[in-house]
């Protein structure tokens, strides 16, 4: 490594806050100087196949000459203008896009620049569709433990309120209503009493209740967990019946990630409001979007103000816009149910053995994610090093070892990638 790249090394471990990180003593850092399909350039030389897709988000790999011509384009004409009394084709063509492909009820759409913004922009729908009713008493938010929805003040009054990331904050956030996470895993038999402590809590709160939310089918940074398509069902079904609105947080499951374009078509239901991110703009560019169906928009708009209180300076950002119109496109034009099965079947190779493991707790894996649980929390100070030396980025979190790769990954690239989970989890047997 050069002198250069040291002295980066050391203002970034001197002055910049990571997340979920120290100032004092942080963990070290790989300094990333190129990034090339599923692969990251390290400074000292080395390369890595990347097993998170960015968090999730670049699901067609690093440097796409598509997308990047789809930036190089937009930006010879406007890389911003405010979207207050101004419009754009990017903004517009992807929002024909959107409409396409999401369902016929979802009519109308509010571009946000990030995934936790989405969901407060869906919080905050919610509160002024019942106020524009009458009936602002309806100011609580259900959900289930072990969610995750972003770290903004409303995102994060709806993740787990214990086991969670925020439990810090948890006297000054509002107080929202957590049922048992489900139990019946995705695939399994569906066992009718999962559902009964959701269903009790809702009908006894039901008056006082703006939305449900959820991750649909998968919960992503709260446990990785994979629960029952029925469990989901039943939760529209009980909206439907009291007149709640349902909010899906397709932030991390949007786009292919889980098998189905979109989570919800798992158990074939039509959420009142949806939020979209990481995946929309393929990890180029920070934004998200949130949908609404006629009957919320409509009735926000028609109740005081008159209008939706809510405008982000960077919304619809015309560069993020046409690089997610390409990004949709790219997906839609190419065979991505049948890679996204490819990429389920070698990571379940890979994986499910892994469950014999004396310090396995669980092993699950649904569309591209592979998720090995681990007995106890992971040493997050010496994985991802341990890692690193065997040729990949793999960043665990709490006791869960996963894998959401890049859809262009390779089967050769996923076998590296199994095969170092499972020489490291050997290491950690023996100590």
């Amino acid at each position: 490594m050069t002198n250069k790249h040291e002295s980066l090394l050391r203002f970034d471990r001197d002055h910049l806050w990571h997340p979920y990180s120290t100032v004092i003593e942080p963990p070290s850092t790989f300094l990333v100087e190129s990034a090339d399909a599923c692969t990251l350039n390290l400074a000292d030389g080395r390369s890595v196949i990347d097993g998170m897709a960015s968090w999730w988000c670049a699901i067609h790999g690093y440097n796409h000459p598509v997308l990047n011509a789809a930036a190089r384009d937009q930006i010879d004409k406007m890389s911003h203008v405010m979207f207050g009394g101004l419009t754009h084709e990017p903004a517009i063509s992807l929002g024909q896009k959107l409409i396409a492909m999401t369902p016929a009820e979802l009519e109308h759409i509010f571009f946000a620049d990030s995934g936790s913004v989405s969901i407060e922009v869906a919080l905050k729908m919610a509160l002024q569709y019942w106020a524009a009713r009458g009936e602002a008493e309806r100011s609580r938010f259900l959900t289930i433990r072990g969610g995750y929805h972003g770290d903004t003040f409303g995102a994060m009054s709806v993740c787990d309120p214990v086991t969670g990331m925020h439990s810090l904050f948890n006297e000054i956030l509002p107080q929202h209503l957590f049922a048992p996470r489900p139990n019946c895993r995705y695939g399994a038999r569906w066992e009718d009493q999962d559902f009964c402590a959701f269903e009790s809590l809702f009908i006894e709160s039901h008056q006082q209740i703006a939305a449900v939310v959820l991750e649909p089918i998968v919960q992503g940074a709260g446990g990785m967990w994979f629960y029952h398509t029925e469990f989901l069902k039943r939760v529209r079904d009980l909206c439907d019946r009291y007149g709640v609105l349902l909010i899906a947080d397709e932030i991390a499951t949007g786009f292919g990630r889980t098998g189905r374009m979109f989570a919800c078509e798992h158990a074939g239901i039509v959420p009142d409001i949806l939020c979209l991110g990481k995946a929309l703009t393929a990890g180029y560019l920070s934004m998200a979007a949130t949908l609404a169906t006629a009957p919320v928009a409509h009735t926000i708009c028609g109740g005081e103000p008159g209008l939706f209180m809510h405008g982000p300076t960077f919304m619809a950002n015309p560069l993020a816009c046409a690089i997610a119109k390409a990004s949709i496109e790219l997906l839609e034009n190419s065979e991505w149910e049948s890679n996204i099965e490819r990429i389920h079947a070698h990571l379940h190779a890979g994986l499910a053995p892994l469950a014999a493991r004396s310090n396995v707790a669980d092993v699950r894996t649904l569309g591209a994610i592979g998720v090995v649980e681990m007995s106890a929390d992971v040493d997050l100070r010496q994985a991802p090093k341990q890692f690193v030396e065997r040729g990949v980025w793999v960043r665990p979190f709490g006791r869960l070892v996963y894998l959401m790769p890049p859809f262009t990954i390779t089967d050769d690239e996923i076998t590296t990638l199994t095969n170092a989970i499972a020489e490291v989890i050997g290491l950690w047997e023996m100590n």
